[in-house]
């Protein structure tokens, strides 16, 4: 009599086959569920954020009195002295029942009491202490100036700008005034000797802006903004700021052209552009709010804010560099501010 032999049941491959591919899909939908909140947390964009963006203004943004400011500041970048700190210091001011905007040029040789030293200082010294405390410090600093509470901040670093000018086609900029500035710095040559050169001429050039529409590329609108030496007015900190203004709404006049965006390669590079010139403290979905918001305000209407006329110059001896003061208070300052922004 032949022994008993146990069979064994191999199942199909078409089983084990159907087993793997459910283990897989089980395993996808983990690690999607599982990334979607991480991403979620990171970036604060929901679905519903999403829908928001699509048929709404977006998320709530952080606001007083229905009023939302984000401080814009740039530094230099590189690696020469100074790089970090702040030529551009202004406050993008959003009220939001009104659908209003306004932009606020603060001058950057503005002395800070708190800091010892001037308010362009503020974001080097923050992140001396600590990495990431730049943007902290400046909006601290920036809010005892202007008198309005700071609720985000963005940093571009003008060693990117160029090339997020670049990537949107250059800009459109109608020069007010011409003007010469007989000393721009001359990128990489900070701390050429200059064959003992006393003067060190071989470090600047001239620069020249004729009056009128003018197209700029990512350089020449870098060149616009930075210039300091002009003779005249156009070489004061309120033209400085004047320019910053005009540079600042004609990339977002450029920004908003749907037809840059139909090109996937172009848009990709634009983002990549963006995200290497910029730091700051907003999530994405924050960021995209704020962009959707200012698409519904008119960009090109946002009221321009200066309060150089209420500042002076005070003599050397006093803070041993050249410096701007309030002619009475900051409370002046923060009163004329706000009387601007009711109007």
């Amino acid at each position: 009599m032949q022994p008993k032999v146990k069979r064994i049941i191999i199942p199909g491959i078409s089983k084990i086959l159907f087993f793997i591919a459910v283990f897989f899909i089980v395993l996808g939908i983990t690690k999607i569920a599982l990334w979607g909140q991480a991403f979620m947390r990171e970036t604060g964009l929901t679905p519903m954020t999403i829908v928001r963006l699509l048929v709404g203004n977006g998320i709530p943004l952080p606001s007083q009195d229905g009023r939302t400011n984000i401080l814009l500041l740039g530094i230099g970048g590189g690696t020469h002295d100074g790089a970090d700190l702040t030529d551009t210091i202004l406050v993008l001011s959003l009220d939001i029942h009104k659908k209003k905007m306004a932009m606020i040029s603060v001058p950057r040789d503005v002395w800070s009491d708190t800091l010892k030293d001037k308010v362009n200082s503020s974001y080097h010294y923050g992140e001396e202490k600590k990495k990431g405390g730049g943007l902290t410090l400046a909006k601290v600093i920036v809010e005892d100036v202007v008198g309005l509470p700071i609720h985000n901040v963005l940093l571009i670093d003008f060693s990117g700008f160029e090339e997020v000018i670049d990537a949107v086609g250059g800009i459109d900029i109608v020069v007010p005034f011409e003007f010469t500035d007989p000393q721009f710095p001359i990128a990489g040559k900070e701390n050429d000797r200059c064959a003992g050169d006393a003067s060190f001429a071989c470090r600047y050039e001239a620069v020249t802006f004729s009056q009128g529409l003018q197209h700029m590329s990512g350089e020449r609108a870098l060149v616009y903004v930075r210039s300091r030496h002009a003779q005249g007015d156009e070489g004061s900190d309120f033209a400085r700021g004047r320019r910053q203004q005009e540079v600042f709404v004609a990339l977002l006049q450029q920004v908003k052209k749907p037809s840059l965006w139909v090109s996937l390669s172009r848009a990709r590079s634009l983002l990549s552009a963006f995200d290497r010139a910029t730091t700051t403290d907003m999530r994405v979905g924050e960021i995209a709010s704020v962009g959707k918001m200012m698409t519904t305000m008119g960009v090109g209407n946002a009221k321009r804010i200066s309060f150089v006329d209420l500042l002076r110059e005070p003599p050397l001896w006093m803070y041993g560099r050249y410096t701007l003061v309030p002619k009475a208070d900051y409370q002046t300052i923060h009163s004329y501010i706000r009387s601007q922004l009711e109007e």
